[in-house]
This record gives C-alpha cells, sequence and structure tokens, in this order.
C-alpha cells in the first residue's frame, strides 16, 4: 500500500461515519503526511494542525496495519512517538482497524 491509498481509504472509513471527531496528523517523514479529520469527516496528506501528531516510520506504520507490530510495543521502542494530545491517539484503534 502506498500514501495515496492509504489517504484513499482513511477519507472512506471517516465519511462512513463514526464516533472519532478529532484531528490526527501522521507524519511519515519523507514519505508524507497523513491528516486525519474526524470533525470534517475527510483525510488528506495537507500539513495542518492537529489535536495528536505521531510520527513513525513508514514501514513500522504498515506493519502496525498489518498486526505485525503492536502499537504499545512500537511506542515503547521509540518507533512512534506522540505529540500532543495521547488520549487523542489512543482513540485511532477502531479507525485504524478499517485501513487493511
Amino acid at each position: 500500500m502506498d500514501l495515496a491509498t492509504l489517504t484513499a481509504k482513511a477519507s472512506e472509513a471517516l465519511s462512513a461515519g463514526g464516533d472519532f471527531n478529532k484531528v490526527v496528523k501522521f507524519d511519515f517523514g519523507s514519505i508524507g503526511k497523513l491528516l486525519l479529520d474526524g470533525v470534517n469527516g475527510k483525510a488528506t496528506n495537507e500539513d495542518g494542525d492537529a489535536d495528536a501528531t505521531i510520527s513513525v516510520d513508514w514501514d513500522d506504520f504498515t506493519s502496525l496495519l498489518q498486526g505485525k507490530l503492536d502499537p504499545t510495543m512500537a511506542f515503547m521502542q521509540g518507533k512512534l512517538k506522540v505529540a500532543g494530545d495521547m488520549s487523542v491517539a489512543m482513540k485511532l484503534q477502531s479507525l485504524l482497524s478499517k485501513l487493511t
């Protein structure tokens, strides 16, 4: 999966409704960014303001989506870093499960 495919799937998941009503930005370094806007029900590759920003390597992120890497372990090992509201990042589990 590439960033464009991920963005399209995320946009579908957000527009389908749900209880995620925050803004989270994933920073994949040189690969790009993914801004999940639960308030407006869309996903983009813009670099906007977010309630929480999650910095993670693209390969580690895809491993997270595939269930090969545990999010808690990734955080503890420094593979995943959260800036901003940690509770917002914790609410991503159900949304991320729709992206695989």
